[in-house]
């Protein structure tokens, strides 16, 4: 939950209004936007991948 606040700003009753597989696909949504920023594989156990 937390973590969905620190980067969108929202509260904890709109976080907590969502159901659980939707806050995680927004967990992985995040996670997937900061990976391609930080310019890191999308698998970080993929240490062969060519960038």
């Amino acid at each position: 939950m937390a973590f969905i606040a620190y980067y969108f700003h929202w509260s904890q009753e709109e976080i907590m209004q969502l159901e659980h597989r939707e806050r995680r696909r927004w967990c992985e949504e995040i996670s997937s936007i900061n990976r391609k920023l930080n310019d890191e594989p999308e698998n970080v156990f993929d240490v062969f991948k060519k960038r």
